[in-house]
């Protein structure tokens, strides 16, 4: 198996990160997704990995979903979270650290695409230097996050063609771009160079994998592995199964060939 399987922490936060890891451990994951860069050395205990950072928290409200890098007004202060969160999360061992359009809020395309840019040019070499890639996740508008800007795979490659840095990618959430706009195999084949991380969860309600949602994970995932994808794929549904960790299990099956 080419790819990894990890677990976004917020999905299971109703229990400690000691017991989620060591679960997670026992159910065959690799990693913990979203964790901030001093809860790493936890995981790591397991023998599990943090494959990228928990959204910056920062008393601005800066750099979270719906305030980012889509204003220029912000970019000082992002630069500065940044400049902190990058080395940290180097340190320990994160090689993702992720990254937000922002809403719109009346910004056309182009002009996102140009306010992204100019913030994230001025992070890159940092992210270079300690040998980090920058990762914008692509989250639905419709549903979930309204109004959000990197909203459509095509947005987001637009972006990562523009900036033409390797240190810049993209995070693939399938339920989201699923949600916005399917086709997401041949999507995943077309743009595997541009995506760094993957996400998952049913669609319609962001809920198990299971036979009950539309998605063909077993095709899916058949389908990543056949581009040659070696990073991981982060489970990111709600589960509603008396037992999560039944559910889990599931997911790791679906995903392993």
């Amino acid at each position: 198996m080419a790819y990894s399987q990890s677990i976004s922490r917020w999905c299971f936060d109703s229990f400690s990160l000691e017991d989620l890891a060591e679960r997670a451990a026992n159910l065959g994951l690799q990693g913990i997704d979203l964790l901030h860069p001093g809860e790493v050395a936890t995981v790591r205990s397991f023998g599990l990995t943090c494959p990228v950072t928990a959204a910056p928290e920062h008393e601005s409200g800066l750099g979270c979903i719906e305030r980012a890098f889509n204003r220029r007004e912000h970019h000082d202060t992002l630069v500065e979270i940044y400049r902190e969160l990058i080395p940290a999360a180097a340190e320990s061992g994160i090689p993702h650290v992720i990254t937000f359009s922002g809403n719109r809020e009346g910004l056309s395309s182009r002009e996102g695409i140009e306010n992204c840019t100019a913030g994230l040019e001025r992070i890159l070499p940092l992210a270079e230097e300690h040998d980090v890639v920058l990762i914008m996740e692509l989250l639905n508008s419709r549903i979930d996050h309204p109004d959000y800007q990197c909203d459509h795979t095509d947005w987001g490659v637009e972006l990562c063609k523009k900036i033409d840095h390797p240190r810049f990618k993209l995070l693939y959430d399938i339920y989201h771009m699923q949600v916005m706009e399917g086709n997401v195999i041949a999507t995943i084949r077309d743009n595997i160079d541009y995506l760094a991380h993957f996400h998952t969860a049913g669609v319609p309600g962001r809920h198990e994998l299971g036979p009950d949602q539309e998605l063909n994970y077993p095709a899916i995932a058949r389908a990543l592995a056949g581009t040659g994808y070696s990073g991981f794929v982060g489970h990111e549904f709600v589960p509603t199964a008396e037992d999560p960790f039944s559910s889990l299990a599931q997911a790791v099956h679906t995903w392993t060939p």
